[in-house]
């Protein structure tokens, strides 16, 4: 007998944290799969843009999320910040870092810049501090380090306030479930967001004519549809962790696929 599928579509979001919540990028990259078929580009919500802006990508995961359930969305920027930002700032919950964080990076306003943050030398960290699901990767960055190749610094930044606002609506908490926060055990029925590394996945699938940011995008979607059709997926929801490091994850958040 096979396997029930998890979910009912997969999404890819590779992520930027240029310019401003309302400006168009090219670096932003939706894909989308129902499960039956490869994964695709979604055009921008305004049939008259060519590329997506941040504000826009956050109403498209509330409609999928409140509409278009069970689906699981592997979103490519940092969750959440090092344990020992949590120490010096006195954090023990992800929901008390978002209230937090949103109170220094006010990146969900339409024409705020990280950079324009970065520049009244908000609280922070060491670009060398990395949290244990980046000392487990070979090549994952610090959420830390800006304005280098690579970097997932500046895109985390912008980011995260999304995901509070997200989590704000009480219907779409109510149905989805914000991996590992919530814990590591997804309920059946449920929608997942969770954080993916791209760079982890891109090579397996072939690309003929996609961008870097689209492939990226593209990976992510197919490997969440590839593992659920597999039947790998959960497996992948309950990284071999001590009891200890999962409490230290559910604070720091993990990237999904790293075990």
């Amino acid at each position: 007998m096979a396997t029930p599928h998890l979910f009912a579509r997969y999404i890819g979001i590779d992520y930027s944290g240029a310019e401003a919540p309302v400006s168009r990028l090219r670096g932003l990259q939706v894909y989308e799969s129902d499960g039956n078929d490869d994964a695709r580009p979604v055009p921008p919500l305004d049939r008259g843009a060519r590329n997506w802006c941040r504000k826009e990508v956050a109403a498209y995961m509330r409609d999928r999320l409140l509409n278009h359930g069970p689906c699981v969305i592997g979103v490519d920027h940092g969750f959440s910040l090092p344990l020992a930002y949590m120490q010096r700032n006195e954090l023990s919950t992800w929901d008390g870092f978002l209230r937090h964080f949103c109170d220094y990076w006010p990146t969900t306003r339409d024409h705020m810049y990280v950079d324009f943050v970065r520049d009244q030398a908000p609280p922070s960290g060491a670009a060398d501090e990395l949290r244990l699901c980046e000392r487990w990767t070979a090549s994952a960055k610090s959420v830390f380090l800006f304005d280098v190749q690579g970097s997932v610094a500046k895109s985390t930044h912008a980011g995260i306030p999304w995901l509070k606002q997200l989590r704000d609506d009480r219907r779409l908490r109510a149905r989805t479930h914000f991996w590992p926060f919530d814990g590591f055990d997804v309920p059946p029925g449920k929608s997942v967001v969770a954080e993916m590394f791209p760079s982890m996945f891109r090579r397996r699938y072939a690309n003929s004519e996609r961008t870097a940011d689209q492939q990226d995008a593209y990976a992510c979607a197919m490997w969440l549809r590839d593992m659920d059709v597999l039947g790998a997926l959960g497996e992948y929801f309950n990284p071999p962790l001590t009891l200890p490091e999962r409490r230290i994850a559910q604070l720091e958040g993990w990237i999904l696929g790293v075990r």
